[in-house]
């Protein structure tokens, strides 16, 4: 009888699990994308949980200060990542991170904010395209970035390898450096958050958008449409946050996290406020979350190879 006690302890534990506050450790400042879906997957997780998650933001390092701590966590089931795409690819590209791609497991996808490839309103672009075959002419054109490896440099990256652009990436230390600059007239363009992009490009706004990055049109802005249907197939982006939990947490524990946020991305006042600001909820298994990043790796390795992106910081 005692062997079979042991035995079933860990799946005892899950199942009583949580018996205290969860945390979700966001790697980045408050209020942006990621940010603002960690806490809605917060608050509607909790409900089915019946437990108080408590978002913490641990920004610095692209990103990587949050991941540090929560690889280097107890296995618990306490302490969780909100994921980006760099958890991903910062392996790829900086010289030095203090935690493997292995110390970090995915349990579940929370949604996307579709980038927007923007210019200023008052450029003469009109759609990605034109952007494209313009920037061929000449010295090419300065995109701003947000550093190596953020996203506005993965769609200037990839539209110069997979399509022959001639987009300069030009580092700022943020995206809203990089988009001030747009409107600024410093450089001819970047590529934004849809959550961030929206209030902009409205009538009277700084922006004119020219392509979203993603799959499906964005539900806020159905007008705007995609690369994809612009002749970019290939040109598939977006500000995704997820969860990982570090190595080690029992699979019932994350099985029932990801049950939990599942529930939450599909219930209508959760999707309804996400969807109003540029985000698309997603939510699904820890199945379809492994199989979206091992896919992400693949493509993003691409990119990274083909352009011989590195930080060596």
């Amino acid at each position: 009888m005692a062997l079979t006690g042991v035995l079933f302890t860990p799946l005892a534990n899950a199942q009583a699990w949580p018996q205290k506050p969860i945390k979700f450790i966001v790697p980045f400042s408050a209020g942006g994308a990621n940010d603002l879906m960690a806490r809605a997957a917060a608050e509607g997780a909790s409900k089915v949980l019946g437990q108080t998650i408590v978002v913490e933001n641990k920004p610095g390092a692209g990103g990587t200060l949050g991941t540090v701590f929560v690889s280097k966590s107890a296995p618990d089931g306490y302490t969780f990542l909100i994921s980006a795409a760099g958890v991903v690819s910062n392996n790829m590209i900086k010289k030095t991170t203090n935690y493997k791609d292995s110390d970090l497991v995915p349990v579940v996808m929370i949604g996307l904010a579709p980038s927007v490839i923007v210019v200023s309103s008052e450029s003469s672009y009109k759609n990605l395209r034109n952007f494209v075959d313009s920037s061929k002419d000449g010295q090419g054109l300065h995109f701003a970035t947000a550093g190596t490896g953020s996203t506005p440099h993965f769609v200037a990256e990839l539209l110069n390898t997979k399509y022959g652009a001639k987009l300069i990436p030009v580092p700022y230390k943020s995206g809203s450096e990089g988009a001030s600059a747009v409107m600024g007239g410093q450089v001819a363009g970047t590529s934004e958050a849809s959550i961030v992009a929206l209030p902009h490009i409205k009538p009277g706004g700084k922006f004119r958008p020219l392509a979203t990055t993603w799959t499906k049109r964005i539900s806020a802005y159905p007008e705007l449409t995609t690369a994809v249907e612009q002749g970019f197939p290939d040109l598939q982006i977006a500000h995704w946050a997820g969860i990982h939990a570090p190595v080690g947490v029992s699979p019932e524990v994350m099985d029932k996290l990801a049950a939990a946020v599942d529930v939450a991305m599909k219930s209508p006042q959760v999707a309804d406020r996400l969807k109003s600001q540029g985000i698309e909820p997603v939510g699904g298994t820890r199945a379809s979350f492994n199989e979206f990043v091992d896919a992400e790796r693949a493509r993003l390795g691409g990119i990274v190879k083909a352009a011989n992106m590195k930080d060596d910081q």
